[in-house]
């Protein structure tokens, strides 16, 4: 996921704390272990983009680790995990192993071999389509979606609205880091937002 990146400011992130709501044990510590390992790349996809990189993070095994059951805290109950493409693949599959639910994969446009639903949305550097295969939810099942990083708000507001298509209920949206200077929460009113770092 990308954010944004002032002309004005400097290189780095602004200082980060912990999410209000957050993992109940060690949020503190869990904010500052995630600013310890997700670096900055500049002008990346694009220039002005400012590129948040976690394999540094995924890299580290206790932090993963960490990372996972703070994501997953909170959250029993849930039928399904939903993992945005790509980084959300990798945290999404984690979350549902530790939660006992299923996993399902919210990809590309033309990447899904059966019937789906499509939704497309806004990026800070363009436009594009998501989509899930309509029989992925069960009407009723309460799905978490895991990513990485909320930003605009683009992909998570997409991401709702196929899980609603398919008539399964929102049980919120987890991500590692939340850029709050973008906004992204106003594009999902009523929706439990868990992030781990919010910049």
């Amino acid at each position: 996921m990308t954010a944004g990146q002032s002309t004005a400011g400097g290189g780095g992130a602004p200082e980060g704390r912990a999410a209000e709501g957050g993992a109940a044990e060690g949020s503190a510590g869990i904010a500052e272990l995630i600013q310890a390992r997700v670096r900055d790349i500049a002008d990346y996809p694009q220039p002005g983009v400012m590129f948040k990189d976690i394999t540094p993070l995924l890299a580290d095994g206790a932090a993963l680790a960490a990372v996972v059951g703070a994501l997953s805290s909170g959250h029993d109950g849930v039928d399904k995990v939903a993992g945005i493409e790509a980084r959300g693949f990798i945290l999404a599959a984690s979350v549902a192993i530790q939660l006992g639910a299923g996993f399902v994969p919210v990809r590309k446009q033309g990447k899904l071999p059966g019937p789906t639903y499509a939704q497309s949305y806004d990026l800070e550097y363009g436009s594009a389509t998501i989509e899930v295969h309509q029989d992925a939810f069960a009407p009723g099942e309460r799905v978490l979606i895991v990513d990485d990083v909320l930003a605009t708000g683009g992909t998570g507001a997409a991401t709702v609205e196929l899980v609603r298509k398919a008539g399964a209920e929102v049980a919120g949206i987890a991500v590692i880091m939340e850029l709050s200077f973008l906004g992204g929460q106003a594009r999902l009113p009523g929706v439990p937002i868990r992030s781990l770092l919010v910049v």
